[in-house]
């Protein structure tokens, strides 16, 4: 790999996937930490992501997390350019569109369509000072290249590749099974130059013994002429990084200990605040499904951020979730709203421009003396604050729009620069912040924790994901062919 560096050639390689949710993210991350630890500069990038799970980049904006993630693996801070076009969904049909780092506007699907031709010039604007700024870059493609009613105009996947000449491996994920029909039919339904830029494939997620898998593996290389990079089996300690879906943190359950529970909104967002809590031996991390009642026996409830507040808090009373609160709060329980789960903790909610939906004010859940109202601008910011009850630190980041005021502000959960940040109810139970990320301090983590009576284990939870990561790159080295994946970059 000496050579791949002494050339001095930017060069870069893209990870599409035969369909959603194959492995796409964690094999970028994998692949960067590999990458590192080769003594490579290396960078990641994703054209378009799709989520409402995001994080604060170091020049002000925001990307997808999980190119936050990626770009821990890389050693390097997250910039808009390494996810210059992010949708968060806000309804079924329509989305707020983020161009390098900025929101620009909320779009329908269909108007969406449209205005990706404009979008292309940005996304390689971004892809190219990446890449002068490094010696790979490694992109993750988004859904599938087979979803040919999307080609036109796409951004995402074989509309950038072909843009910006960047060869193509192409994952599957044998778990969901099918994993040949998967490679194979994806090839079919391609046009022959987007195929071509096709250079080889992934088996992911394999469990078991994998030579069972010797004659299909053979036999996707002789159907489609695609080297085959390898087969990947199942990465235990993927559980140890943050999930690209909520539903993730639904995997952390450990019976007996002390429950939290946290309300799983239709359109939760920045749910990775809630990662360092699943790690925790003590924690039982329960996800209430819509439908589910919150457990009666839990210590902590947790609103946690959405992309639609009011929406998910009639979606909330529609669960049955507010009469739930009301009665764990007079049984004593603690409960902890962040972002717009602490909007809605609140008396009101006035949204007089109509930026989330319909001009209107909705009535709040009341467990909190404050009121919120919408406003244009949008807060995105890196900070250090100070956990007001018990003087911990706490290095986190806001994202939201809103301001929220009333008595209870008062009585501030933490301190910002010597000024007052969210709120604390008057018995002290009710705890509302816009602080994102406060879980992954470990001094306040353990400070918190022990305040509602649960011994933390006093662990690093950045050590444990950049553990996780090295892991990852090893077991990537182990069963992958780095060396040939990395040789096919351009």
């Amino acid at each position: 790999m000496s050579s791949f560096s002494a050339l001095n050639i930017p060069r870069a390689l893209m990870i599409q996937g035969a369909g959603s949710d194959v492995g796409k993210s964690l094999i970028v991350a994998g692949l960067a930490r590999a990458a590192k630890r080769r003594g490579l500069c290396v960078r990641p990038f994703k054209p378009q992501n799709m989520s409402n799970n995001a994080a604060v980049t170091v020049d002000g904006g925001e990307i997808g997390r999980a190119q936050a993630l990626q770009a821990l693996a890389a050693g390097v801070e997250p910039h808009t350019d390494m996810n210059p076009v992010l949708l968060k969904p806000e309804s079924e049909t329509g989305a707020q569109v983020v161009v390098q780092g900025k929101r620009v506007a909320t779009l329908r699907a269909r108007e969406y369509a449209e205005l990706k031709p404009q979008l292309l010039p940005a996304v390689l604007e971004s892809f190219e000072r990446l890449k002068e700024s490094c010696d790979l870059v490694l992109v993750e493609g988004a859904g599938s290249p087979a979803e040919v009613n999307l080609r036109r105009n796409d951004i995402a996947n074989m509309g950038f590749a072909r843009s910006a000449d960047v060869p193509v491996v192409l994952v599957g994920d044998i778990e969901r099974g099918g994993v040949i029909a998967q490679l194979i039919g994806t090839e079919s339904v391609l046009e022959p130059e987007d195929a071509a830029m096709i250079g080889g494939f992934i088996v992911n997620k394999f469990r078991g013994d994998p030579s069972l898998f010797d004659a299909g593996y053979r036999f996707i290389e002789a159907r489609t002429s695609w080297r085959g990079f390898g087969v990947l089996p199942y990465f235990a300690r993927a559980k140890e990084l943050p999930a690209e879906d909520s539903l993730g943190l639904s995997e952390a359950r450990k019976a007996g200990k002390h429950k939290i529970a946290f309300l799983a909104f239709e359109r939760i967002a920045n749910f990775d605040d809630l990662d360092p809590l699943k790690l925790e031996p003590d924690v039982d991390l329960v996800m209430v499904k819509p439908g589910e009642a919150i457990p009666a026996d839990a210590t902590l409830v947790i609103l946690p951020g959405s992309k639609s507040t009011q929406g998910d808090l009639a979606f909330l009373r529609a669960q049955g979730w507010d009469i739930d609160l009301l009665a764990h709060h007079r049984r004593g329980g603690q409960v902890l709203g962040l972002c717009g789960g602490y909007q809605m903790l609140g008396r009101s909610i006035s949204d007089p421009d109509g930026i989330e939906g319909p001009a209107g004010r909705t009535k709040g859940l009341g467990l909190l003396d404050v009121v919120t109202v919408m406003t244009p601008e949008k807060s995105l910011t890196r900070v250090n604050a100070v956990h007001a009850d018990t003087v911990l630190p706490i290095h986190a980041y806001e994202i939201h729009i809103g301001r929220t005021k009333g008595r209870d502000c008062k009585r501030p959960f933490s301190r910002i620069d010597g000024k007052p940040e969210g709120a604390v109810s008057a018995d002290g139970r009710v705890h509302g912040s816009y602080l994102h990320g406060l879980f992954a301090s470990d001094v306040f983590r353990n400070g918190f924790l022990a305040r509602i009576g649960i011994a933390a284990s006093e662990s690093r939870y950045g050590a444990k994901v950049d553990s996780a990561l090295d892991a990852l790159a090893e077991h990537i080295e182990a069963h992958l062919d780095v060396d040939g994946l990395f040789a096919l970059a351009r």
